[in-house]
């Protein structure tokens, strides 16, 4: 099975802004998993912070053309979209329940943990330590 890497909304905000921090790094990172035939997996509720964020932090032009790159690599079959169900959005609840202790996990962050774990996935493309602290394995990128 190919190993595919979960981008969660920091990660695509990095790559589409050339002014954040740690663009030329993580941008970089993005390429060389692509390059190396590697699948990307995000959700929809991610994507919706991402344009958010996007279109706040870009000139508008900008931000569409973010947009249009986010819709090919959808197009051409090697980002997948999770869409939160009722049963995600009902697992992300309990999980949020569960996790007490960490009130700054944002809600969209436990849904995208949901996923990750029913798709099997490991590797995620962010900036947040708690997708660490809770205990499921995943391994922040990069």
């Amino acid at each position: 099975m190919k190993k595919m890497l979960f981008i969660d909304t920091w990660g695509w905000v990095v790559i589409h802004n050339r002014r954040e921090s740690r663009h030329s790094e993580v941008h970089s990172y993005y390429r060389k998993w692509r390059l190396n035939g590697g699948s990307i997996c995000t959700t929809d509720y991610v994507l919706d912070e991402t344009y958010t964020l996007i279109f706040r932090r870009l000139p508008f032009t900008k931000a569409v053309e973010s947009l249009k790159l986010l819709d090919e690599a959808v197009e051409q079959g090697y980002l997948n979209v999770e869409r939160i169900s009722f049963e995600r959005f009902d697992k992300a609840k309990k999980l949020r329940l569960k996790f007490s202790d960490k009130p700054k996990i944002l809600f969209t962050d436990f849904t995208s943990m949901v996923v990750m774990k029913e798709l099997e996935l490991e590797f995620i493309l962010t900036d947040d330590e708690h997708f660490r602290y809770v205990g499921f394995g995943f391994q922040k990128m990069p």
